[in-house]
């Protein structure tokens, strides 16, 4: 495939990617969110793999820069997803002290 081809398919993909995000229910958020945290993981593995075979300082560089980048992204949608689930647990009742406030 030439370069505008590649570059079509790029720019169709942003465009499809964005309506299909854009029409999630709220409800689907936390799943969706759970599942693209399992295909961060794979892609990790396979950065960590290419990189592993590198041979030159610069496959070697962009390697390191792929983990990195896929690593924050991991661990990130991690952090967004707990924050996500900690939204639907029970909320705990404040103690309050029977002294009435005197000190």
């Amino acid at each position: 495939m030439d370069g505008v081809a590649l570059l079509t398919i790029f720019i169709l993909s942003i465009f499809v990617g964005f309506e299909v995000v854009s029409k999630v229910s709220t409800v689907l958020h936390t799943p969706l969110m759970s599942g693209a945290n399992a295909i961060h993981g794979i892609v990790l593995i396979g950065a960590i793999t290419v990189t592993g075979s590198a041979t030159n300082p610069l496959e070697i560089t962009l390697g390191v820069i792929a983990i990195l980048l896929g690593a924050i992204n991991l661990v990130g949608g991690f952090v967004v997803t707990d924050r996500m689930l900690e939204m639907f647990k029970p909320k705990k009742p404040v103690a309050r002290s029977d002294d009435g406030g005197a000190a």
